[in-house]
């Protein structure tokens, strides 16, 4: 009896502290839109963006009238002339695939740009996010945005106006 007693006890003291332990949730898309340094830093990286894009559709035009240029006269050349020009295609295509893979790839130059552009910014925002966290008690923090499988959230549960409150944004409607 007394064991049965003790593990009442137990329980209930677990089922308290479990009941006291809470999850929010933000939306980072909404917190990060109203930040204008990360508005900015992504229309930057939106015109670096077609500036390389510009460049590279060049390169393909290039690529492209090459070919047509070669089909139209492949007949007159002799063998040596088509490997030749052939080889140039080729190489001009692998060229532009890796300066595509320089600039567009994981580690390529608009990688970087993001890094050093958006880093800075997503790191305050996870800061405010922590210290809202703590001050409410919040045990889990979800991002609505990424959080795949989410079928229901209470409005009671989004912190994203306290971390906006936070980051000094204002949060009312004009």
């Amino acid at each position: 009896m007394k064991k049965l007693f003790i593990i009442l006890g137990v329980m209930s003291v677990m089922s308290t502290t479990a009941f006291a332990q809470t999850a929010g949730y933000v939306d980072t898309e909404v917190i990060l839109s109203k930040i204008p340094e990360y508005v900015q830093a992504q229309q930057q990286l939106e015109r670096l963006k077609s500036q390389y894009e510009v460049q590279i559709e060049k390169e393909i035009k290039v690529i492209e009238n090459l070919f047509s240029q070669y089909q139209a006269e492949k007949m007159n050349l002799n063998e040596l002339q088509r490997q030749s020009r052939e080889s140039e295609i080729i190489s001009r295509e692998r060229t532009v695939k890796e300066r595509q893979k320089e600039i567009f790839g994981q580690d390529g130059v608009m990688a970087a740009n993001s890094k050093e552009l958006l880093d800075p910014i997503r790191e305050v925002v996870q800061s405010a996010i922590n210290s809202v966290a703590k001050e409410s008690g919040t045990i889990l923090v979800f991002d609505i945005q990424t959080a795949q499988g989410i079928i229901f959230s209470d409005p009671k549960g989004d912190l994203t106006s306290r971390v906006l409150k936070k980051l000094g944004i204002n949060t009312e409607t004009k």
